[in-house]
């Protein structure tokens, strides 16, 4: 990765209000590095700082948590909802270019650590911490040189802090500072105008004790690194310590690099994955499921239930239907509603819900609205269209409830829109309760909070109980077949037809269709790396559909010619237990890619990824729930009944 009760429909007012709100937190019309800024010579380039990442502990944090060298006056860029979210907080920065002007050995400020200060540099270099800047939109990163050398080199986002080494000769660890930096920053010159928009930025970071002759003065030349005798910083310098009483000067060179690369494709470069292989092998895997799902789904329709309807309808007597066995035989009881029916309409409608989230999320993607250039985009583009597709979710749910022979849709309306929203709002709070404790930067603040909760009751609520009042004023879906008043009963099931365990099995084929592309999507949340491989993912995404509404219709098919008609529940939890699955993985991906120690680290991650599962099973459940509705509406609408 645009973009209000009283009456059923919001008020202009409440709409006003929500709109503005909206586009002061997430400004989301605007796309940031859309539109290209060209630069001339000597033009000001401000690099601006982005959070502290850290893949061990998750917890970002702002640049000036640390000693770093800090501008006369430090101003905050406004990020959107889905940047706050992240934990990004943009601020300026010491380091000024001047456009196609190469410096060496530009002095940025000198600091001389106390027992304070050198004990947060050393904590944050023990962590792992990187830091994030941005020029002109685009992250700064480091290539990194893959082990075949023709190959392009990879990208990793921010530079380390420090690292931690030993002197030659002593067994004792120490922490070395990164206070050289040597900026490359790529551009694209216009040969008619001679401007130049950036392309790319680079840097190599270096730990260099930096050396001077008497006492320190605001003019005082370096021998380490020193541009008048054309002297640079290199790994044979001596590194910098990080200890208490240590002086720690900071430096940086840039030059400046004329690119190939046009501005509309600096992105590519970051972007580039070298592995499309094996998303390709992703996607074969997956489409060798959905044959062999189909190919089961083909021989029931076409042969068993051709098979049997024409049987069932050329039968003459009471007497030979009585012989029958098979799911026709349950035709009085299979539309008999199912125990909690109201909270399965509240599950669907929720999973209505989030279908529309994730299919209009990717075509966005899929396009190229959900640039990453635009920071937080993605994030925001989902939180805006969960609000909205409340009308959606409320439709669904009354629609299936007064099917059910139920009345008070409010009620129904109200649990909709409460349920789901409260329960993640509630794990969110304890998480975000942690990460405030550990003075993080990704700990969301009171403002964006109030934000949240507005989206939720001013405009997702509302457009639900909409959703629910146009959908209960519908005609009541009527059944193909009667009920019987008094329930039939259930014959003694062959172990294989257990519900445990036909719901257990009924999750791993959907699993295995996506888990490929999920091990790519965990590590780019997880371990900080670009993810923008949406072509791939709405492919896995359309073969998840079709996997979990396939593998719905066998089991229930079998189920039903096993004379059980409890089919309503069965068949959300068959295809929902994917998301079992997916926990399970993610638990293993934790302990088998993870280098996470802290224990608010590891309760963030489980926190998360719970959330995340949750999610998983209501919308896989509903499509499999919606895909046995339509497969039992049709096959019973198609025998004659006595």
């Amino acid at each position: 990765m645009g973009r209000p009760r009283r009456s059923p429909l919001p008020s202009p007012a409440l709409i006003t209000i929500a709109l503005f709100l909206t586009f002061h937190h997430a400004r989301s019309f605007y796309l940031p590095g859309v539109a290209p800024e060209d630069f001339h010579k000597g033009d000001l380039l401000s690099v601006k700082v982005n959070k502290l990442s850290s893949t061990k502990t998750q917890l970002p944090y702002s640049y000036y948590t640390v000693p770093f060298c800090r501008p006369e006056k430090i101003l905050d860029s406004r990020e959107n909802l889905g940047e706050v979210l992240r934990g990004d907080r943009i601020e300026n920065s010491a380091f000024v270019f001047k456009m196609r002007e190469p410096e060496m050995c530009h002095f940025v400020c000198r600091v001389v650590l106390d027992e304070k200060t050198a004990k947060e540099f050393k904590t944050k270099i023990d962590d792992e911490y990187r830091v994030n800047m941005i020029l002109d939109n685009l992250p700064l990163v480091v290539p990194v040189r893959r082990l075949d050398q023709e190959s392009p080199p990879a990208y990793q986002q921010g530079y380390y802090i420090g690292v931690k080494g030993q002197y030659a000769g002593s067994k004792d660890e120490k922490f070395f500072i990164h206070n050289h930096l040597t900026f490359t920053v790529k551009y694209h010159r216009d040969l008619q105008t001679d401007s130049a928009r950036i392309v790319g930025f680079e840097v190599m970071p270096f730990s260099v004790k930096h050396e001077y002759e008497g006492e320190w003065r605001a003019n005082t030349r370096l021998t380490t690194c020193d541009p008048h005798a054309k002297r640079t910083v290199s790994n044979s310098n001596s590194p910098q310590e990080v200890e208490n009483k240590q002086e720690i000067i900071f430096t940086y060179d840039v030059e400046f690099q004329e690119s190939e690369v046009k501005w509309a494709s600096r992105w590519d470069t970051y972007l580039l994955m070298a592995d499309d292989q094996i998303h390709w092998f992703s996607v074969v895997n997956s489409l060798m499921i959905v044959l062999f799902l189909s190919g089961m789904v083909a021989m029931i329709m076409l042969r068993t239930l051709y098979r049997d309807i024409s049987r069932y309808n050329e039968l003459e007597t009471q007497e030979e239907a009585q012989e029958e066995t098979g799911w026709k035989l349950v035709h009085s009881d299979v539309f008999r509603p199912p125990t909690n029916s109201n909270l399965l309409c509240i599950y669907v409608g929720t999973g209505v819900q989030f279908f529309g989230v994730m299919l209009v999320t990717m075509i966005f993607a899929v396009l190229g609205f959900l640039s990453p250039s635009n920071r937080g985009g993605l994030m925001t583009a989902m939180l805006l269209l969960w609000v909205f597709m409340g009308l959606f979710a409320g439709y669904s749910s009354a629609r299936l409830y007064k099917m059910f022979k139920g009345t008070e849709w409010k009620k129904i309306a109200l649990r909709t829109a409460i349920l789901f929203p409260a329960t993640v709002f509630a794990i969110f709070f304890v998480l975000n309760a942690l990460i405030w404790g550990e003075k993080s930067s990704g700990a969301v603040p009171f403002g964006t909070m109030f934000a949240l909760v507005f989206l939720w009751f001013g405009i997702s609520v509302p457009l639900v109980f909409v959703g629910s009042y146009v959908g209960f004023k519908k005609p009541v879906i009527e059944d193909p077949v009667k009920t019987n008043k008094i329930p039939r009963q259930i014959p003694e099931q062959a172990w294989y037809m257990n519900p445990i365990f036909s719901v257990l099995i009924g999750g791993i084929l959907p699993f295995g269709a996506v888990f490929i592309e999920l091990f790519f999507i965990l590590t780019s949340i997880w371990l900080n790396q670009f993810y923008y491989l949406f072509g791939f993912l709405f492919i896995v995404f359309i073969i998840l559909i079709v996997t979990c509404a396939e593998i719905t219709i066998v089991l229930c098919y079998f189920q039903l010619c096993s004379e059980d008609y409890l089919w309503w529940w069965r068949s959300y939890l068959t295809s929902g237990s994917s998301a079992l699955y997916l926990f399970l993985y993610a638990t293993f991906y934790f302990f088998t890619k993870l280098e996470i120690t802290k224990p608010v680290s590891g309760i963030l991650y489980f926190g998360y990824m719970l959330i995340a599962s949750y999610a998983f099973f209501v919308l896989t459940g509903t499509i499999g729930f919606y895909a046995c509705f339509w497969f039992t509406r049709l096959i019973y609408s198609s025998v004659k009944i006595d």
